[in-house]
């Protein structure tokens, strides 16, 4: 409470109209304040408070799958045209969507290693095998 007693206070204003003034003024109970902060901790992406505990809170867990289905996507497209192109030039794989809570990835991209044509004749004749 006391790291973010703006936040607290703020969002008990918006989402219940109790002012954190009345736990002194005897109008509001500790009880009660943990009750009211434990609600406010559970809506995700639309508190104040919520945001100041943890940055990833600020996107919805929709956004988050949304997030995570725009990186597949990216992903499936760049295998495509990787598989489908004529030239070997080399495309990086895409990086993943920045989320908030996240640290963006400094790494060098990685790239995939290719078989070899005899790697891959011995897997297909395993597979015949079978």
């Amino acid at each position: 409470m006391r790291d973010y007693s703006d936040e607290l206070e703020a969002d008990l204003l918006e989402f219940f109209g109790i002012d954190l003034l009345d736990l002194w003024r005897g109008c509001l109970t500790l009880r009660r304040l943990h009750v009211l902060i434990s609600s406010l901790l559970t809506k995700q992406g639309s508190g104040a408070l919520v945001r100041a505990v943890d940055e990833s809170a600020m996107w919805s867990h929709e956004s988050h799958l949304l997030a995570r289905i725009s990186d597949a996507l990216e992903a499936a497209n760049w295998l495509f045209i990787r598989a489908n192109s004529a030239d070997d030039t080399d495309r990086d794989p895409p990086q993943p969507m920045w989320r908030p809570g996240a640290e963006p990835v400094e790494s060098e991209p990685m790239k995939p290693e290719m078989a070899s044509p005899s790697e891959l004749a011995s897997w297909f004749g395993a597979m015949n095998a079978l």
